[in-house]
């Protein structure tokens, strides 16, 4: 396992390098003179105010996806729960547009919109937790009703369009999901609430662990089922909402990455939950970069300067292509 740890950790540095010299303006051995303390002012301005605060905005979202990700499967017990299927994501993407249509929120106002963020998520996981009614409890019932509120609150977020046409960008980027604008202020933001969500995550594990077994090994064993499920979910919330209110609806990752996580760190969550972090965090540095690099690249009928690929796109693009893979090789799996 500490091989393991390593070498993901080694590779989250490599994205890491890479996604810090992807994007136009610098080419990389700007970069490397101004991280030798070289460089002028415009650079350094480039460099430590707008590639490193995104780069570590683009690590702490990939880890909460991740670790939410892997606590809904588990708590759930469905391997194609996640985030984007359970009403947190629709429901904070939702509070986000909404406040921004309102003129409550916007991007030149991190706060504001974790805040919407947050609201939306709860709101979203209340509804479903409503909807499921007596039948909460059971895993299967919680992810329809899932399905159900996820269609519901992006009915309503389509409807925030057609009421302020003029936030489609707003909306496009925030359903999409992108790093492109993260500064510092968003960061200040986002580790405080992901250090303590992913906290509770990991105290969490050993109920989670039972409670992926099934619920008569719980019982038996002794845990409080219901109670244990309940705090599983907000924790699950809190992360997704902190995630969705610095970067927007990225896809997939919260749906894909735990099975990696489990794949490579084995189905005790004291291990595998800080994996899925990392690996969560690997992934959208990894896609980030990549999408950066994409802008560099010559598109016809486009102008070059302009071109540029959000990382949402990209993620869902290659997630779905995944999931498509992983269903056909493994039709019957189940916890």
């Amino acid at each position: 396992m500490t091989r393991r740890f390593t070498a993901l950790a080694a590779l989250a540095v490599v994205c890491a390098g890479v996604e810090l010299v992807a994007g136009r303006g610098m080419s990389p051995g700007v970069v490397w003179d101004v991280v030798n303390g070289g460089g002028d002012a415009t650079a350094r301005h480039i460099l430590f105010q707008l590639r490193l605060p995104r780069l570590l905005v683009s690590l702490g979202a990939g880890a909460c996806l991740a670790v939410a990700g892997l606590i809904l499967q588990s708590a759930l017990r469905n391997p194609l729960a996640g985030p984007e299927v359970t009403g947190v994501t629709p429901g904070a993407v939702l509070g986000a547009v909404t406040a921004t249509a309102l003129g409550l929120a916007g991007w030149d106002s991190p706060l504001a919109v974790v805040l919407a963020a947050c609201t939306g998520g709860c709101a979203g996981a209340a509804l479903l937790w409503l909807l499921a009614g007596r039948g909460r409890g059971d895993p299967a019932q919680t992810a329809v009703h899932g399905v159900l509120v996820s269609a519901v609150l992006g009915g309503l977020t389509a409807m925030v369009l057609l009421v302020e046409p003029g936030e489609l960008g707003s909306v496009v980027q925030w359903l999409v999901g992108t790093t492109e604008g993260r500064v510092w202020q968003h960061w200040h933001l986002l580790w405080p609430w992901a250090l303590l969500w992913g906290a509770g995550a990991w105290l969490l594990a050993g109920p989670l662990t039972l409670l992926r077994c099934g619920d008569d090994i719980a019982l038996t064993a002794g845990l409080s089922v219901r109670p244990a499920r309940s705090l599983a979910l907000l924790c699950a919330v809190a992360l997704t909402a902190g995630a969705v209110a610095a970067v927007g609806a990225l896809g997939f990752v919260g749906l894909l990455v735990p099975h990696l996580a489990v794949a490579v760190f084995g189905a005790d969550l004291r291990v595998s939950l800080p994996g899925a972090a990392l690996v969560g965090a690997v992934v959208v540095c990894g896609a980030d970069a990549a999408a950066q690099l994409s802008s560099r690249l010559p598109v016809p009928g486009l102008d070059a300067g302009r071109f540029t690929l959000p990382v949402g796109a990209l993620t869902a693009c290659l997630g779905a292509a995944l999931l498509l893979v992983v269903v056909r090789r493994t039709p019957s799996r189940s916890f």
